[in-house]
């Protein structure tokens, strides 16, 4: 079996794919890519099934040696490696990949043709890092094996990659929104260095939050939660399944990705849109997607 050599991990390095679904009862999130687009763009790039597990890097990018010819993807935030970003390149026996700080975004995808081999739990092969289902953050020696996850060939041409964070995250109602006014939407909130892949925290003018207490309900991913100090909490892909903080609204599917893309000290600003919009919003993005194949 074809292998991958992890000469350095980068700040957090691992495997994901889109999640694992269908656990919330018992207590387990669907984890997953931070930005599943990236991640799926990456795999239909390489020719893979756009679930496939790919390696996910924050920040700082990982150093990789390739034991045999590949077929490889780079997608997501701009990690300086010497690679077409948003193409696939053939990379001979003994490439060394060095993916260095990323100068914009916070996350980036390495997609190798035939997907990367590592045992599911739980019917996915994602790592939750909080939790340690699904294995832990690379570390340096660790080999990977590729499996065979490819099903069509590589695409030959590169792509334009979809838009980046703007400074505007969109969302739609939540259900406690009629708790709330409008006026935390004209705010500006920054994202805080203590923020990880189970939510984002952010700080800026405290939301007023209402008057006592509501019963522990489930909760969403993207959704926006108000704590007793005001200060907002973007719930992402390891988010606690069940909550007891007020939700006055949820970011639209088609903006998950660029929450994923949130670097520390990255303004934050909400524009609350109907869900006709944001349905609208999300078929564009399938479509740009599956231009792809």
């Amino acid at each position: 079996m074809n292998r991958i050599q992890v000469v350095r991990p980068g700040l957090q390095t691992t495997v994901q794919d889109v999640g694992r679904f269908g656990y919330a009862a018992d207590g387990v999130s669907a984890s997953g890519a931070a930005d599943a687009l990236a991640l799926r763009a990456g795999n239909l790039l390489v020719g893979n099934a756009e679930n496939a597990p790919a390696l996910e890097m924050t920040l700082v990018g990982g150093t990789f040696v390739f034991e045999n010819d590949a077929v490889v993807a780079l997608t997501g935030s701009d990690f300086q490696s010497g690679l077409p970003l948003w193409k696939s390149v053939e990379v001979r026996a003994g490439t060394e990949i060095r993916c260095r700080a990323a100068s914009s975004g916070a996350r980036g995808y390495l997609a190798v043709r035939g997907g990367i081999h590592v045992p599911l739990v739980l019917g996915s092969a994602s790592t939750h890092v909080l939790t340690g289902i699904g294995g832990r953050a690379l570390q340096a020696g660790d080999s990977l094996s590729i499996g065979e996850a490819q099903i069509r060939q590589p695409r030959s041409n590169g792509i334009h990659p979809p838009e980046k964070y703007a400074g505007v995250l969109r969302v739609t109602a939540g259900p406690q929104a009629s708790w709330f006014s409008d006026a935390w939407l004209d705010a500006v909130y920054q994202v805080t260095e203590d923020s990880n892949r189970m939510g984002l925290r952010l700080r800026g003018p405290a939301i007023p939050s209402p008057a006592g207490h509501m019963l522990t309900e489930g909760v969403t991913l993207g959704a926006v939660q108000v704590p007793p100090d005001g200060q907002p909490i973007l719930l992402f892909v390891e988010h606690q399944t069940t909550g007891g903080y007020p939700k006055p609204a949820n970011v639209i599917a088609a903006d998950l990705r660029l929450v994923g893309q949130l670097r520390p000290r990255d303004d934050v600003r909400f524009e609350r849109v109907s869900i006709e919009e944001a349905l609208r919003a999300l078929q564009a993005q399938e479509e740009w997607l599956y231009s792809l194949i």
